[in-house]
């Protein structure tokens, strides 16, 4: 609440800059515009800069030191011998002091020194707060007196506040390159730990996944299996179903919504259809667990064989209605980019709108296609909800659709869940299924961009 009222309060400061600015600028030029270097709203903005760029530096400032700094001082103002020497229950100390506001709730806390160091807490905290506003108020009105007394009719407002979005952009992208870099280096540094423990080859060609590991020296069959290909057959499966679900029904309806739908229908029927894109995924699995799986146990079971109530083929079927606005919508975009003279002369040539379609439509729009289908199969590669909810958490290396699988996410997930130590076989090996994980889908976007790339045609 205290951080949305900040931000709120920034906000507010830089519109009243803004129209401060508007009117300097016009009463600087005597209500002539032409004798102003920028436009007026340009000196506005520049002014709302000034106001905001400092508040905005020193409050995210404050939001991401603001813990560290508090604790550094509890640390020094606490007795000696009063926090713990362990640095794991050093850190629950620490999260016990943070989380308890309330003193009521300290009853049954056994560390002597945790009614003290809540009650310290909360009074830096207070004092945090009242730096904070201290600070912002000053910075900011000391970036409004600079750009108060800076503007001018000859400021090159505009120039400066393009400087301003173009290094914002900039910015920008390293962070979100270095993100990236980060996320890699991380997955690659913890999953060589992981095969500094299990070889590369039984990892990647090992038929048997069973990541238990020993809680006691005496405990029977303890040991570790990792074999992953189990999980990348379970993987492979389900996502072969979904393409085999979402590609002829997303296609057909981006044939129909580019080609044939009327305006009106189109207007409708379009956005209706891509509202399955928002729709959360545990709502799907639900769907695949309750509805689905369900129904094709009782339709196998009046067929005569026999369907799992968990298994590859509802979590598939759902996982492909999931995906059908990836593949409708990208493939609907690059069918309506044909440009219409193509069309008029196939038209002209005597050919019918289907042959016309088959013939001279999708093989132009077929690079655009063929990529939307491989982005879809990155997006089914990475799903997890239904898969946990649908197909089950059995590495089965099978083949059969009927049958219960996991995925790699799947197991991420599993490997991950609860209180872990980052040191074991088991929950390392979480890091090398998402450095695979990770290396598939790049493969299969950097195949779309190419087809794209190699195949597009340039229309004038």
């Amino acid at each position: 609440m205290l951080i949305f009222f900040f931000m709120l309060a920034i906000i507010g400061s830089s519109l009243l800059a803004f129209h401060f600015g508007k009117k300097k600028a016009l009463s600087l030029a005597s209500g002539h515009r032409k004798s102003l270097h920028s436009l007026p709203e340009h000196y506005g903005f520049y002014l709302a800069l000034y106001l905001s760029v400092p508040a905005a530096v020193v409050f995210f400032g404050w939001y991401l030191s603001e813990a560290a700094v508090l604790e550094w001082l509890l640390k020094t103002n606490l007795p000696e011998g009063a926090l713990p020497t362990d640095p794991a229950q050093l850190s629950l100390f620490f999260n016990n002091v943070r989380d308890l506001n309330d003193l009521t709730l300290l009853q049954g806390k056994s560390a002597p020194a945790l009614p003290f160091a809540v009650e310290y807490y909360q009074s830096l905290s207070r004092l945090s707060d009242l730096t904070l506003i201290v600070a912002l108020i000053g910075f900011g009105s000391i970036g409004l007196t600079i750009g108060w007394r800076t503007l001018k009719p000859s400021l090159k407002a505009r120039v400066k506040i393009e400087t301003f979005v173009r290094c914002t952009l900039i910015i920008s992208s390293v962070i979100a390159v270095l993100a990236t870099v980060g996320i890699v280096l991380s997955l690659l540094f913890e999953s060589l730990r992981f095969f500094q423990l299990v070889s590369p080859m039984e990892f990647l060609f090992g038929l048997e996944w069973s990541p238990q590991i020993a809680l006691r020296e005496d405990q029977v069959a303890s040991t570790g299996k990792f074999g992953a290909i189990p999980l990348f057959a379970g993987t492979l499966l389900i996502s072969f179903i979904a393409i085999c679900i979402a590609a002829p029904v997303g296609l057909m309806a981006a044939i129909y919504m580019a080609e044939y739908a009327s305006s009106r229908v189109r207007a409708f029927a379009k956005p209706l259809l891509e509202i399955l894109a928002g729709i959360p995924t545990v709502v799907y699995g639900f769907f695949a667990a309750l509805t689905v799986a369900p129904l094709f146990r009782d339709w196998a079971e009046q067929g005569g064989f026999q369907i799992s109530s968990e298994s590859a083929l509802a979590a598939g079927v759902v996982m492909g209605v999931m995906i059908i606005p990836f593949v409708s919508s990208l493939s609907d975009d690059v069918i309506t980019a044909v440009p219409r003279a193509m069309r008029d002369g196939s038209l002209g040539l005597g050919a019918t709108q289907s042959e016309t379609i088959r013939q001279v439509v999708i093989p132009a729009a077929l690079p655009g296609i063929v990529g939307g289908l491989l982005l879809a199969i990155s997006r089914a590669i990475g799903e997890t909800m239904i898969v946990v909810m649908a197909a089950g958490l059995a590495a089965n290396l099978t083949a059969n659709p009927f049958e219960a699988v996991t995925t790699v996410t799947v197991q991420i997930v599993t490997l991950l869940i609860g209180d872990q130590e980052f040191d074991s076989a088991k929950t390392l090996a979480a890091f090398a299924l998402g450095l695979v994980l990770f290396f598939v889908t790049l493969i299969l976007n950097v195949i779309a961009l190419r087809v794209v790339q190699k195949y597009r045609e340039k229309y004038d």
